[in-house]
């Protein structure tokens, strides 16, 4: 394998995984870890990946970057989406419910046109556009404000509509998650929005894929310890489920493989 060959497989691995170790590499591409060490320097120095203590780390996105909602919504589909499932199932028919500006709220509120007598609050465009005229009879609140890349209205206006409401329950989206820091996003005024959506609600829910796990956004919007259900995939790894537990008030792992088949019972 030529050189520019092996430094490109150890790109990828490392974009795979997220995290590798030297001896890691070394084994896998049949080399050194001298070598191996020297092709994560090179990689690095070109601004591929980070280099870290024995190892090498995928690029973190930057706290403040907002991808747009058409790009967010064709990642990690299928955890989104099993996500979404369990958290619609908290919904009851008849209920209030706010929903927050995201791809997987978006999931979720396309899994709500079908639930009776829903009033919605939400700040996301594309959610009030996926509810109206629903099946469900679902009466829609849109809050003002400004719009950010992802198709939400955020800042004051909004934050002043959030305050004459109360629901039963908030379907939340988050841009990053982590133990010590809570719910983040990429912007003050989006975490502004957040907190409003959270004090108007009786009940706060979490729909955060496993890929946000210790994702830190530049704004903090809540910690883990004020939401009553953080629903994720079964993708998060079992250190990162104990501290998720301890800190919120319950933990929903949404199953992404196949479901198994129901029985004909004749």
């Amino acid at each position: 394998m030529l050189a520019e060959e092996r430094r490109q497989a150890v790109a990828d691995l490392v974009r795979a995984r997220g995290a590798v170790r030297l001896t890691e590499l070394a084994e896998e591409l049949g080399v050194s870890e001298m070598t191996a060490r020297r092709d994560v320097a090179e990689l690095a120095g070109r601004g591929v990946l980070d280099r870290v203590h024995g190892g090498a780390m995928a690029l973190r996105a930057p706290s403040t970057e907002e991808p747009g909602f058409a790009a967010k919504s064709g990642l990690h589909v299928a955890a989104k989406t099993a996500v979404a499932r369990e958290a619609a199932a908290l919904v009851p028919p008849g209920s209030s419910v706010a929903v927050s500006a995201g791809t997987t709220t978006h999931l979720a509120a396309g899994l709500l046109r079908e639930v009776p007598g829903l009033t919605v609050v939400t700040n996301s465009l594309p959610v009030a556009d996926l509810l109206a005229g629903a099946p469900g009879g679902a009466e829609v609140l849109l809050v003002g404000g400004r719009p950010t890349p992802s198709r939400a209205l955020v800042g004051p206006v909004a934050v002043r509509a959030l305050e004459a409401v109360n629901v039963d329950v908030l379907l939340l989206g988050a841009h990053g998650v982590d133990p010590a820091r809570g719910l983040t996003t990429p912007t003050l005024e989006e975490a502004e929005t957040d907190r409003a959506l959270a004090r108007a609600a009786r009940r706060v829910v979490v729909l955060a894929d496993s890929s946000k796990w210790r994702v830190v956004g530049l704004a903090a919007a809540l910690p883990l310890e004020d939401v009553d259900v953080l629903v994720t995939d079964d993708g998060l790894p079992p250190a990162a489920r104990e501290e998720a537990a301890t800190r919120a008030g319950r933990l929903v792992l949404a199953p992404t493989g196949p479901r198994p088949r129901q029985e004909d019972p004749s």
